[in-house]
């Protein structure tokens, strides 16, 4: 019988990954410890796994940190693309979808979607967003996009649980295929 083996209960690896880059100073330990690796004379190629990045990555930390010392492994600010709704758009686009309906807005829906997200965005700041765009900007908001499961009032509960269990009833008796077993 082999060693059992440790595992993490309570949390996943992405939640564990955001705890550590939540505060800086985990960062900065990182990656500093992949720079002290290097020190010991470990290949940057060898350590692309273990820090979950490039070598080439943890080779421009090695000569930020010669160059710079501790504060060249920090972030820089500013890097990445400017987001292209100002922070006040931004808030105004998610107050928006919180406290209005497309209808108010002069759409024909009383749902938000992707598409008429875009279509709002587009139609008031003049800003037109890839399909996938409009739900990364959802996730950075807070939100998510969710389907709606249909509801009808003068749907018969009691009947369509019947017909649930009669169509259970039918089908346990069936291959995956639908053939008898």
């Amino acid at each position: 019988m082999g060693r059992h083996v440790l595992e993490v209960k309570g949390y996943n690896p992405d939640q564990i990954k955001r705890l550590f880059r939540a505060d800086e100073r985990y960062t900065i330990g990182i990656r500093l410890y992949a720079v002290y690796q290097v020190s010991l004379g470990k290949a940057s190629r060898n350590l692309e796994e273990l820090y979950n990045t490039s070598f080439k990555q943890i080779t421009n930390w090695v000569h930020q940190f010669e160059k710079d010392g501790v504060d060249g492994l920090r972030d820089k600010p500013g890097r990445g693309r400017k987001p292209r709704l100002t922070e006040e758009q931004f808030e105004q686009v998610r107050q928006i979808l919180l406290n209005d309906s497309p209808e108010t807005q002069g759409f024909n829906t009383s749902t938000w979607s992707g598409p008429i997200l875009r279509e709002y965005i587009k139609k008031t700041y003049g800003i037109d967003y890839k399909k996938a765009q409009i739900y990364n900007i959802l996730k950075s908001m807070g939100l998510t996009y969710q389907k709606g499961k249909a509801s009808y009032a003068e749907a018969d509960d009691q009947a369509k649980q019947e017909f649930v269990e009669a169509l259970k009833k039918t089908n346990s008796g069936s291959g995956a295929n639908g053939n008898p077993v």
